[in-house]
C-alpha cells in the first residue's frame, strides 16, 4: 500500500467517521472527528494500532445567526473543554477494518446561577466523565490500494449525561454541555481517495449521524458532516512529511424532547485547517492541525428577554493532535 494510502486512506477515514455526539458540547464540537483529523495507519502485519488523541476547545463567544452577539444575551458564558480519546483499529484481509474508540472529557463550565437569595451570580463548574463510545465497521475492499470504503457505525451512550450539583445545589450543565447524549445513534459514511501525482493525493469523505434511541426527553440533532482536501508527502531522510490542507463542514439539526434547548441549537458551520502528518518510523506518527471557522450560522432565540438566552457559544480557533502506533 502506499504511504499516503497508510496515512489517509481507508485507516484514517475510519476514525473520522465518530459522529458529532461523541464530543457533546453546545456549539457542536464534534466536528473534531471530521476530516483527517485520526490518522492510524497499518503497518504492523497483524493489522492493529492504537491512537490517542487531544483535543482542547475553549468556547468564549457567543454567536446568534451568521454574527457574534452580546455576551448579556446568553446565560453560558465560557466552556473551556479537554478530550482525550484512546482508540484501536484493526485492519482484516485488506478489506474489512473495525475502530473502537473512547473519550474522556475535562470540562469547566461558566454559566449564570442564582444563589441561595435568587441573586444572579456567574459561577464556574468543572466535570471530568467519560464521553460516548464508538464501534464502527468500514469495507474498503473496493479496490486493492483501500482507497474508497462505506461504513456503518454505532455510538453508545457510554457518556455521562447528567450534570454536577453546583454549590447552590442547582444543576448548572445543560443537556448538550454535559459529556454524553444519553442516546444511540447510528452513522453511515463514506470516503473516497484520488492521485494526482505520486506525493500529491485528494480525498473527500461524507458521514450522516442520527439518533434512534433516547433517554431523558432529549434528542440530539441529526448531523451531516463532509471534508474534502489535499495532501503531499515530502520525504526528509527517514522521515516522511505531509502537510494536509482540508477544509470541513457541517450542519446540524436542533435538539428536540423537553429538556432541550431547540431554538439556540443546531448549525450550519464551514472551517479550513491546515495540518501536518510526520511519520517517524514505520510504526510511529503523528498528526496535528489548526481550523478556523471561515463561515458559520447558529440557531438562536429571537429575544433573550422572550425565551431568557438567546445564541450558542463558539471558539475562534481549534486544534488537534494525535499519536497513532502500529501493534
Amino acid at each position: 500500500m502506499h504511504r499516503f494510502m497508510r496515512a489517509v486512506g481507508a485507516p484514517a477515514v475510519l476514525t473520522l467517521l465518530a459522529p458529532a455526539n461523541a464530543l457533546a458540547c453546545a456549539c457542536g464540537c464534534g466536528i473534531f472527528d471530521t476530516g483527517v483529523t485520526s490518522i492510524t495507519p497499518q503497518d504492523s502485519a497483524s493489522g492493529l494500532s492504537a491512537f490517542v488523541r487531544f483535543s482542547p476547545l475553549d468556547q468564549d463567544r457567543n454567536h446568534e445567526g451568521g454574527h457574534t452577539a452580546s455576551a448579556d444575551d446568553n446565560a453560558d458564558k465560557r466552556i473551556q473543554t479537554e478530550f482525550y480519546t484512546v482508540g484501536l483499529n484493526y485492519v482484516i484481509a485488506h478489506k474489512w477494518q473495525i475502530l473502537a474508540e473512547l473519550p474522556v472529557i475535562h470540562r469547566n463550565f461558566t454559566t449564570t446561577g442564582a444563589d441561595a437569595q435568587g441573586n444572579p451570580v456567574i459561577e464556574k463548574v468543572p466535570m471530568t466523565g467519560l464521553g460516548d463510545a464508538l464501534i464502527s465497521v468500514t469495507y474498503a475492499g473496493f479496490a486493492a490500494d483501500q482507497s474508497t470504503g462505506i461504513g456503518l457505525g454505532i455510538k453508545l451512550p457510554t457518556g455521562r449525561y447528567t450534570g454536577p450539583v453546583d454549590r447552590y445545589g442547582d444543576l448548572p450543565y445543560d443537556r448538550d454541555t454535559v459529556p454524553g447524549t444519553g442516546s444511540t445513534d447510528l452513522q453511515v459514511s463514506a470516503y473516497h481517495v484520488g492521485k494526482i501525482s505520486p506525493a500529491l493525493r485528494w480525498f473527500a469523505h461524507a458521514q450522516f449521524r442520527f439518533a434512534v434511541a433516547t433517554r431523558d426527553a432529549y434528542r440530539p440533532g441529526d448531523e451531516v458532516d463532509g471534508a474534502a482536501g489535499l495532501t503531499y508527502d515530502l520525504q526528509a531522510g527517514k522521515t516522511t512529511l505531509s502537510p494536509v490542507m482540508q477544509v470541513i463542514g457541517a450542519v446540524r439539526a436542533h435538539d428536540s424532547g423537553d429538556n432541550s434547548d431547540p431554538l439556540n441549537s443546531g448549525y450550519q458551520r464551514m472551517l479550513l485547517a491546515p495540518g501536518l502528518r510526520v511519520q517517524i518510523t514505520p510504526r510511529l506518527s503523528v498528526y496535528g492541525d489548526v481550523e478556523f471557522p471561515v463561515a458559520q450560522y447558529v440557531n438562536a432565540a429571537r429575544s433573550p428577554a422572550i425565551e431568557g438566552t438567546a445564541g450558542q457559544l463558539v471558539a475562534p480557533v481549534m486544534f488537534k493532535m494525535q499519536v497513532n502506533y502500529g501493534i
